[in-house]
């Protein structure tokens, strides 16, 4: 029986924090509630430490030797650590750069399309390159390819700025865009959209009053003699001897 494939990714399991006595190491290089190291020392010792502070013992850096641990609540340890992960995600995704193609004949329709795509990805954080390929004889007007890239930047201004301005290099025009940030960028068109919703859906006008019944009652008489054809209106009823 082959064993299976190792996966690429980490396991949660390898991403495992210690704690207090989870932690295998004899010694550990320990450091203070206020960040200062307090030397190494031995597990016991540092695990009596860290009861007397009312705090956990964590272990931070378990590759180190000795390995090292940290005194710190435990759930502001977490707080912290993914407080941090956070802030590197960003980073991450604002490193990220999408590509929005043009040409210089492009339908008014594709290009509001491509427009919203790049409101998208500034508004994510993400950058935008935004590439315009002359074909064949276009090159031949290069001026009309420009017009539409400072079209394209024009429409952005408030969501981002270009690191540069559009150059051509070969048969192309290039330009990159960076995302305001966010206290200077304007909001998502969606947001506004789904905001103007709410606020409509909010206030609902009043029904209209039910309007009086002002017809006229009618006895049973006026009823049977409000026929159009009526066959006993001709008949002569004789009343008495």
């Amino acid at each position: 029986m082959s064993r299976p494939f190792s996966p690429r990714s980490p396991s949660p399991a390898s991403a495992f924090v210690r704690v207090n006595g989870k932690i295998r190491a004899r010694e550990v290089r320990v450091i203070g509630t206020d960040g200062q190291q307090l030397g190494v020392l031995s597990l016991g010792d540092a695990l009596t430490l860290a009861r007397q502070k009312a705090v956990d013992l964590v272990e931070i850096a378990p590759n180190a030797t000795p390995p090292v641990c940290r005194l710190v609540d435990f759930g502001k340890f977490r707080y912290e650590q993914a407080k941090r992960d956070k802030e590197a995600k960003k980073h991450q995704h604002a490193n990220r750069v999408k590509e929005i193609q043009l040409s210089p004949t492009i339908d008014p329709h594709d290009f509001s399309v491509k427009l919203s795509h790049a409101v998208d990805f500034l508004c994510e954080d993400m950058k935008v390159k935004v590439t315009l390929r002359f074909r064949g004889r276009e090159m031949a007007h290069q001026e009309f390819g420009f017009q539409v890239v400072q079209k394209f930047v024009k429409e952005l201004t408030v969501y981002g700025h270009p690191d540069a301005p559009p150059k051509l290099i070969g048969r192309g025009i290039n330009v990159m865009l960076s995302p305001l940030p966010r206290n200077k960028r304007a909001r998502h068109p969606s947001q506004d959209a789904g905001n103007a919703t709410a606020e409509s859906s909010a206030v609902r006008p009043e029904p209209a009053p039910e309007k009086a019944d002002t017809r006229v009652p009618v006895n049973a008489a006026q009823e049977e003699s409000s026929f159009a054809h009526n066959p006993f209106a001709d008949l002569n009823v004789k009343v008495g001897g």
